[in-house]
């Protein structure tokens, strides 16, 4: 028998390599970068759970969907103060967008039974309660809520 060189690219890295490999990622990454990859994640594959992108027309999970957008709009104002105005005009961009095509989607060109949701209504869940201090005016109308507007 004899050892491998460590040195030898070929070679599978040993547990105490990948763990150390690992502790080291852990002491550079932050949460805000964290945060930051998992919205674009979450905007990314709420995309392709609307068939958005080319070639996922059969992954369309409406539910996946507006839970991707509720996470978003939840992680939006921690990120909000982190990343530059240019990066969070982005997001709420994308986000918006969306918002916009899960409406589309989700209304069907109206109503099919009375009381049912419209295309013009955001994504929201019966069971939630209001966020702090309740819904405002632009989320129970419908509208979109745009910082500083």
């Amino acid at each position: 028998m004899s050892a491998q060189d460590p040195g030898d690219p070929g070679r599978e890295p040993t547990e105490e390599e990948i763990r150390a490999a690992l502790e080291e990622e852990m002491r550079r990454v932050t949460v805000d970068q964290v945060l930051l990859q998992s919205v674009v994640s979450l905007i990314n594959l709420a995309g392709r759970r609307l068939g958005l992108a080319p070639g996922s027309e059969g992954e369309k999970d409406l539910d996946q969907v507006r839970t991707a957008i509720d996470a978003v709009r939840a992680l939006l104002p921690l990120l909000e103060d982190k990343v530059g105005q240019e990066d969070a005009g982005s997001i709420r961009n994308a986000l918006s967008q969306l918002q916009m095509a899960y409406a589309q989607e989700a209304g069907g060109g109206g109503p099919s039974e009375p009381g049912a949701p419209s295309g013009d209504e955001p994504p929201t869940r019966g069971d939630e309660p209001p966020g702090p201090g309740g819904s405002g005016p632009a989320q129970s109308s419908g509208r979109l809520w745009v910082p500083g507007q």
